[in-house]
């Protein structure tokens, strides 16, 4: 796929810490529990952490309990679907449709929420600029 946003690998490796690098360009994990907006209940979009593109807002962000913010919704089209079948899964990885950073997944377990969907994504690939800012 084309993306808005194209840089080469040493472009992405110049910009992101090899934490970030290895979850938004290698669709790796953060650990569960461990990143910056797991609790976090500030109001606010939620950004791309590789390009900056708004995909999140705070109101569909809820508790699911899974160890990674989680949302039931993304703002319109910013989200790219993949099908994942990596480590024995079958799953939905989901990317942001301006760069094509791997954020996390979605699933069709979505505790009572208005669409039934929970994008568990990694804290690492994103970031909040709250409301009051």
């Amino acid at each position: 796929m084309t993306y808005n946003v194209e840089k080469t690998d040493e472009q992405w490796r110049e910009e992101l810490s090899p934490e970030e690098y290895a979850v938004l360009r290698q669709a790796g994990t953060e650990r569960a529990f461990t990143g910056e907006y797991t609790d976090t209940e500030t109001k606010g979009v939620y950004s791309c952490k590789a390009c900056g593109s708004k995909l999140f807002e705070s109101d569909t962000k809820f508790h699911s309990g899974c160890g990674w913010p989680s949302f039931y919704q993304p703002i319109t089209d910013t989200i790219e679907y993949i099908e994942d079948t990596s480590h024995g899964m079958k799953r939905v990885e989901v990317r942001c449709a301006n760069c094509g950073s791997h954020l996390g997944h979605v699933f069709p377990d979505g505790y009572g929420t208005p669409t039934g969907d929970r994008y568990c994504i990694n804290s690492i690939s994103i970031s909040l600029e709250p409301a009051d800012s």
